[in-house]
């Protein structure tokens, strides 16, 4: 009997890593292939500060945004005589998206603009090429950006302005933008992107059309709030832009952007700081005139809230 007992033991020993094995073999035979796992948000919204995500409106669902730009904080036009820029708005914009699927979202907006092409009109559309997988065999998600924007600010009798329109097409501004963004870990996420920018009419002496490239970042700082920066260089021709410095007076900066960003249940909130007056692509990459190092530098806030339409996720 203990022979017996002893025999089934050693048996066991030896068929159970087997049987073990075999079983795994015939699991994996029968497995079902998975589908790929794509990174969820990169981002939390559709903008940093003055910049585009990669992140898209998902189907039937609207985002509203609004955005403000105060006056300048300090230098010559800042400082307690505007209580630091607080009395003054350098432009404002309201702003609808919509998902039409998850994929591809259509917006409009309308915005005050900054310097004398004002009363801005804008038509966009956000379709998400790639997205970033888990495994990282799509190690980034890339997103297509694209806007008209028209203004209705009354034309200028004086030929050599930005705004002397001559007829319907001048006060057309397009931007195509290419978000190029991965998201590293849960707390830290970077995104590179390159802009092209046509104005139909400009100032006199300056160029119609440009390119821009900008990156991005978020760093997470608690479960609710993040860090967050951009920064875009335009890409002027240097004969323009001597002329537009020498001639008018009106030298070009880089834009720097820096805030913190708050989730607030189902609103994000945006306070930053920018030297940037406009809010639109089409006006802050070409007609940034401001600069952080004379203090002109100001606040600004965005803030935004999702609506969903869907009535299967309301159920």
């Amino acid at each position: 009997m203990k022979f017996r007992v002893k025999s089934l033991l050693y048996l066991s020993v030896i068929l159970l890593p087997a049987l073990a094995s075999a079983q795994d073999s015939l699991e994996k035979a029968l497995e079902l292939p998975t589908e790929k796992s794509n990174v969820k948000a990169t981002f939390k919204a559709p903008k940093l500060i003055n910049i585009q995500t990669n992140e898209t409106i998902y189907k039937n669902e609207l985002d509203f945004r609004v955005d403000h730009r105060f006056g300048d904080i300090a230098g010559s036009a800042g400082g307690t005589k505007n209580f630091f820029g607080l009395d003054q708005s350098t432009d404002i914009r309201i702003g609808f998206e919509y998902g039409i699927s998850d994929r591809l979202s259509v917006g409009l907006a309308r915005a005050k603009g900054a310097g004398v092409v004002t009363q801005l009109y804008e038509g966009n559309l956000k379709y998400r090429l790639l997205e970033q997988t888990a495994d990282d065999k799509i190690p980034v998600a890339v997103t297509l950006f694209g806007s008209t924007t028209v203004s209705a600010a009354k034309a200028s009798t004086d030929p050599t302005a930005a705004n002397a329109f001559d007829g319907f097409k001048d006060r057309l501004t397009y931007v195509v933008q290419a978000v190029i963004a991965r998201k590293f870990n849960s707390n830290f996420s970077m995104l590179v992107m390159p802009s092209y920018i046509h104005r139909n009419f400009t100032v006199f002496g300056d160029q119609n059309d440009m390119l821009a490239l900008s990156v991005g970042g978020r760093i997470k700082i608690t479960k609710r709030m993040a860090f967050v920066a951009d920064y875009t260089i335009p890409f002027r021709d240097k004969n323009k832009e001597a002329y537009l410095e020498n001639t008018l007076g009106t030298k070009c900066y880089k834009t720097l952007g820096a805030g913190l960003e708050f989730e607030t249940g189902g609103h994000i909130f945006h306070l930053n700081f920018t030297n940037a007056t406009a809010i639109q692509e089409s006006q802050f990459i070409t007609d940034t005139n401001t600069s952080w190092l004379k203090g002109q530098y100001r606040w600004g806030f965005s803030i935004a809230r999702r609506f969903s339409f869907d009535k299967k996720k309301s159920k």
